[in-house]
């Protein structure tokens, strides 16, 4: 069986993105790792698959590059979104698309070439002062669970390590963790490293962990600013928007095909 499929950057998070709608394609865990799998397959932080829905444009069905299904990703969502925009799907309400992700209603809009905008959750379980591994850390989850720690020197930040250890402290998040590290850079912006449970590795974005540490940023007095412009490791940049309840929080950022192909499914 041959199955077409886009290769999709959000920010830098690169994303397998395949058009189900039919639910002809079924792939297991092992498979999934297989095509994400960098050097021997496409290469890629996950794997979306564009599937029906009965009440949304679409459900976004997301797979870690582990092959395990993942929480949200609000860069994947962004992508899923600008792939439904390229291939002619038409949204029921007009002028934005709005998907189902984890039983989670998202809503999104193509705000101009390669920009894509999407409505994320309100942030709950925000934790405060917590000392792990050495580190002053917080913890919020905007979707995904996310550790959030400052630090002055972020080129120096030995990120896979520390983050490694971060993420599997199971004692403190049941199902571990993400983890950020942060540098301030203006009272309305900030530079952000991404270790990525799931992909256990730093990834060059993170949308979910763009949102956390802005609100993060924000509740400690760090961001004067509810606007935000967040500078991931790839360079590019993601703004983070909300009201001062934080039950109104944009993600916007740049996503794109890199390149489209296919590969045979036995």
């Amino acid at each position: 069986m041959k199955i077409v499929f886009s290769k999709l950057s959000g920010a830098g998070n690169d994303f397998i993105v395949i058009d189900n709608r039919a639910r002809t394609v079924q792939l297991s865990p092992a498979k999934i790792r297989e095509l994400c799998t960098r050097g021997t397959g496409i290469g890629a932080d996950g794997l979306i698959l564009i599937e029906p829905s009965t009440g949304f444009d679409f459900t976004m069905k997301y797979h870690n590059a582990d092959g395990f299904p993942g929480s949200m990703c609000g860069n994947g969502g962004r992508c899923a979104v600008y792939f439904a925009f390229t291939i002619g799907m038409i949204p029921a309400m007009h002028d934005s698309y709005t998907f189902e992700a984890n039983r989670n209603r998202y809503e999104a809009w193509v705000t101009s070439k390669d920009t894509v905008k999407i409505r994320m959750l309100p942030p709950i379980e925000f934790r405060y002062d917590l000392d792990i591994e050495g580190f002053l850390c917080h913890s919020v989850n905007t979707g995904s669970p996310h550790v959030v720690t400052y630090v002055s020197d972020l080129n120096s930040v030995k990120v896979n390590e520390i983050g490694r250890s971060i993420r599997h402290r199971t004692d403190l998040f049941h199902d571990g963790t993400n983890v950020n590290f942060i540098a301030i850079t203006s009272p309305e912006s900030l530079s952000i490293r991404t270790f990525e449970r799931g992909v256990e590795d730093e990834t060059l974005a993170c949308g979910t962990g763009a949102v956390a540490a802005a609100l993060m940023s924000q509740r400690l007095g760090k961001i004067s600013n509810t606007c935000v412009r967040v500078q991931v490791k790839s360079g590019d940049i993601l703004t983070v928007q909300f009201n001062e309840e934080m039950n109104q929080i944009f993600l916007t950022g740049p996503a794109k095909i890199i390149f489209e192909g296919s590969f045979t499914l036995d």
